[in-house]
């Protein structure tokens, strides 16, 4: 699922009427009934429905997935694959301590899950969405992470060459205290 399907789909869903409910599909951590090595309980990630109905704050209904509630709420699922996706390729916004936890809704109402989505976004895409604070703190994030990552690398560089030199170093050494052989004329 890409990004353009996911804006489809939001158009799509306009036209919903069922529109007094609310799902949100989500992985929890279901216990498999067996022990590690360690004997401590394996878990395993099932895919979760809640479904909560507008004007109730009481009554939350919360359930595996099913095929019926994927088929009813399939705007709500598609945004559960796309985080996935996203997720599985990027930090997700939740680990970005510049953004509020207002900013990240709404970018996952948009269908931004993960920073580098939100700094990939075209600047027509970023206006028309109206995320443009979200998307520059992105991106100034980004580069400030290259940044750390190339002096991570000169680092690792630095460190291997001044091995070099103190290996070279020895062999000079060597090379000074050898007796020299003369040659006989």
């Amino acid at each position: 699922m890409d990004f353009t399907t996911y804006q489809n789909l939001i158009e799509q869903s306009k036209n919903r009427t069922d529109n007094h409910v609310a799902a949100r599909f989500y992985n929890r951590a279901i216990k498999t009934g067996e022990l590690s090595d360690d004997g401590l309980p394996i878990f395993k990630d099932v895919c979760y429905c809640e479904i909560r109905i507008k004007d109730n704050t009481t009554e939350v209904f919360d359930q595996p997935a099913t095929e019926e509630k994927i088929n009813r709420f399939p705007l709500e699922y598609a945004r559960y694959q796309l985080s996935q996706k996203q997720i599985a390729e990027g930090t997700p916004l939740e680990k970005f301590a510049f953004l509020t936890a207002s900013e990240i809704e709404s970018c996952k109402c948009h269908g931004v899950f993960t920073i580098e989505t939100l700094a990939s976004l075209d600047e027509e895409r970023i206006r028309n969405l109206g995320l443009q604070v979200e998307a520059n703190l992105a991106k100034k994030f980004i580069s400030g992470n290259k940044l750390i990552k190339q002096g991570v690398d000169i680092a690792g560089l630095e460190e291997k060459y001044r091995r070099k030199i103190a290996d070279l170093e020895a062999e000079i050494s060597r090379l000074k205290n050898k007796p020299e052989r003369r040659k006989k004329k």
